[in-house]
C-alpha cells in the first residue's frame, strides 16, 4: 500500500508549502504538486495522481476543495479511484476517509443524494418544457431566418437556384438552407 498526496493551488500567486508539509508529516510515498483553477476539468497533475494509484493505495488530500471542484466531481473521482482498488482520505475531513466504513457510508450518503438531485433536476426541466409546448411557446434556438427570408428561400429554389447559391446570399450556412426546404 502506498500513499499518494494531490497538492494544488489556484493561482501562481498562492503557495504549496503548507499543503506540502502536511502531506510529507502523513508519510505519502509521492506528492504530486499542480497550480490549477480547481474548475478546470483539464489537471493533468491530478490525472497522473490517479494513474500512479494501484490497487490498496490511498490518495491523500489535505482538503476536499483541492481535489474537487463539486460534490459530483468528488464522487466522479472517487468512483474512479474505487474502480482501481484505491482509497480517499481527506486530512481537514475526517468524515471523507474511504479506507474507513463511516467514510465509506457517508460518500455513499453523498452520491445517493447526488443521484436525487440530478433526478429531481431532470424531472423538473421535463416538466417545464412540457409546459412550454403546451403553452405554444417554440424550444430551441431562434430560426436563422425570419418567415419572410424562408419564403424568399423557397421562391430562389422554384427559380433554379440551389441551396448552396441561396446559403450565399443570405450568409448562412446550406444546411440552414436544406432544412427549411425538408419542412
Amino acid at each position: 500500500m502506498k500513499m499518494i498526496g494531490y497538492a494544488r493551488v489556484s493561482s501562481s500567486g498562492q503557495t504549496l508549502d503548507a499543503q506540502l508539509e502536511q502531506l510529507v508529516q502523513t508519510g505519502c510515498d509521492r506528492v504530486f504538486q499542480e497550480t490549477a483553477s480547481g474548475a478546470r476539468g483539464d489537471r493533468q497533475e491530478l490525472k497522473r495522481a490517479l494513474a500512479a494509484l494501484a490497487a490498496g493505495d490511498v490518495l491523500i488530500v489535505t482538503r476536499l476543495d483541492r481535489l474537487a471542484r463539486s460534490t459530483r466531481d468528488l464522487l466522479e473521482i472517487v468512483h474512479a479511484m474505487e474502480e482501481q482498488g484505491a482509497k480517499l482520505r481527506s486530512l481537514a475531513d475526517p468524515w471523507a476517509d474511504t479506507t474507513t466504513p463511516t467514510g465509506k457510508l457517508i460518500l455513499t450518503v453523498l452520491g445517493g443524494l447526488a443521484e436525487f438531485e440530478r433526478s429531481l433536476i431532470a424531472e423538473r426541466t421535463a416538466e417545464g418544457r412540457t409546459r412550454a409546448k403546451r403553452a405554444g411557446k417554440r424550444l430551441g434556438r431562434p430560426p436563422k431566418l425570419s418567415a419572410h427570408q424562408r419564403r424568399a428561400v423557397l421562391a430562389m429554389r422554384e427559380q433554379g437556384q440551389d441551396n448552396a447559391e441561396i446559403a450565399r446570399t443570405l450568409g448562412v450556412s446550406r444546411s440552414t438552407i436544406s432544412r427549411i426546404m425538408n419542412v
